[in-house]
């Protein structure tokens, strides 16, 4: 199975960020002069009934290799809430995934003062309209939305190097941790409560981005926020039983959603029965005669499907296979299986061809919607392109970690958790996501040794991108909101 390219080993040599040097001017002819000097720009937003001025930054923050030469420019925004007390105010760094995508999707789809707002149907990008977010995350903490290396409008200062520097694991971790160290120095924001919150591959990056900070930068962070994380490799994309078992919960979620019976009842009665008869099932011999003709039809039936289908898979569904994503000539996102479009090629397609209604449609609006925003709103005018999801990252991604192919954050989480008991985790999934489905992290929450009582699952009515629901994002940032204050009130006096 393909690692699917909104996800997309360390190498063994480590990548090391020195101090930053006084700056002296760069060459006119240097890639990182295109970008223009920092934006300060004051607006208000009206929240609950409550108006909140704040001050927003868009700028570049400059990372240095081990001669103190520029190595890249990393773009970001900052909103600041005006008259708060600084040492005691949260400051929560985002960033999306990919690993190839900009920080865009989070930023308009879910925390940022703006937010893009879709029409009802939810698939028409070329009408969304930016509009004042109701649900920002502004009351509860400053934010600071990050684009990684070779996103949105962060640069290398040699892209022929940005591969081996930049693009893998381990040195796109010591990267963001390095940047947001500038950041807090430069704000004189070292004292305050600090929050990273990540999305989809940026599940990966938020566990992995916790350690480089407290391992390279001595930052110690508060908590954690994951919306739609993929957290281990091996039960996303293999044939092991359990990766089916897990997809199944998720095929019901969208069934019940379109039948207007989803409740959580349902939905843990598909996972109760997935992770139980269904995976014993699949896992031992192949039921035949009268017992297969049973399972292939309840497989059916939870799934919406013809019980043909559930036959011709043997149970085992696939959610990217065209006889699931498609059905009377509607084809189904796999990063929203509740959401479909007209199926281009209802006859049938190889199952990696078929177009996707979220990533390949309305969801590339938050592209352009950012770039005129920054513009507009934020006065950080470029003639660069805003890279919203950039193909040769995730191509050229490094994913190998310690000689490994298969990429695990359990073990890190749960050193996380145990040397830090104070660390509050809150994990955010939508119902009807089938590239990271919910149930892969409920069982992987479950099982955690230490602090399970620390670390919040939710799932939302919704997909991937589970905040275009205008119920789901509000839902989320109230979650959000209780998982911080909740660290914060762990924390000692």
């Amino acid at each position: 199975m393909k690692l699917a390219p909104f996800l997309a080993a360390a190498l063994l040599a480590t990548t090391a960020y020195a101090a930053e040097p006084a700056r002296t001017p760069e060459k006119p002819e240097s890639r990182l002069a295109l970008l223009p000097a920092d934006s300060v720009t004051h607006h208000t937003i009206t929240v609950a009934g409550k108006t909140l001025a704040y001050t927003a930054t868009a700028g570049t923050l400059k990372l240095r290799d081990e001669n103190g030469e520029p190595a890249a420019s990393v773009f970001y925004v900052a909103y600041t809430l005006d008259g708060a007390a600084a040492p005691a105010r949260p400051v929560s760094f985002f960033f999306n995934g990919g690993p190839g995508a900009g920080s865009a999707y989070l930023h308009l789809g879910a925390a940022g003062p703006k937010v893009l707002d879709f029409p009802p149907n939810e698939t028409d990008g070329a009408h969304a309209k930016l509009v004042d977010n109701g649900s920002t995350w502004l009351p509860f903490t400053d934010m600071v939305f990050i684009d990684p290396v070779g996103t949105g409008y962060s640069l290398a200062a040699k892209p022929e190097e940005a591969p081996k520097r930049f693009w893998g694991v381990h040195q796109d971790a010591e990267a963001l941790a390095k940047t947001i160290a500038l950041w807090l120095t430069k704000n004189s924001r070292t004292a305050s409560p600090k929050f990273v919150v990540g999305e989809s591959y940026g599940g990966i990056r938020s566990i992995k981005v916790a350690r480089a900070l407290q391992h390279s930068q001595s930052v110690i962070l508060s908590g954690i926020v994951m919306v739609s994380p993929l957290l281990e490799e091996q039960y996303f994309f293999s044939d092991d039983p359990l990766t089916y078992a897990f997809w199944l919960p998720t095929l019901a979620a969208a069934a019940l959603e379109r039948e207007h019976k989803l409740t959580p009842e349902a939905v843990d009665a598909a996972y109760d029965y997935a992770t139980g008869p269904y995976l014993s099932t699949i896992a031992g011999k192949p039921p035949t005669g009268a017992d297969a003709d049973t399972f292939y039809s309840k497989v059916a039936t939870l799934a919406g499907l013809p019980t043909w289908v559930a036959a011709k898979e043997r149970g085992m569904l696939v959610p990217e296979a065209h006889d699931v994503r498609s059905q009377k000539g509607r084809l189904y996102s796999l990063y929203e299986m509740s959401l479909s479009i007209a199926d281009p090629a209802p006859e049938g397609i190889e199952n990696d061809e078929s177009p996707d209604p979220l990533l390949e449609g309305y969801g590339t609006a938050y592209g352009s919607a950012f770039a005129g925003y920054a513009a507009d709103n934020l006065g950080f005018k470029t003639e660069l392109t805003y890279r919203l999801l950039d193909g040769e990252v995730n191509e050229k991604w490094e994913w190998r970690e310690n000689g490994h192919h298969v990429l695990s954050t359990s073990s890190d989480m749960k050193k996380l958790l145990a040397l830090n008991p104070s660390l509050h985790i809150l994990i955010a999934h939508g119902y009807f996501d089938a590239v990271c489905p919910f149930a892969a992290t409920r069982w992987l929450a479950t099982h955690l040794p230490v602090g399970q009582d620390r670390v919040t699952l939710r799932v939302y009515p919704g997909g991937h991108m589970l905040y275009t629901r205008p119920s789901s994002r509000a839902a989320l940032e109230s979650d959000a909101a209780a998982m911080v204050s909740s660290a914060l009130a762990a924390a000692p006096p």
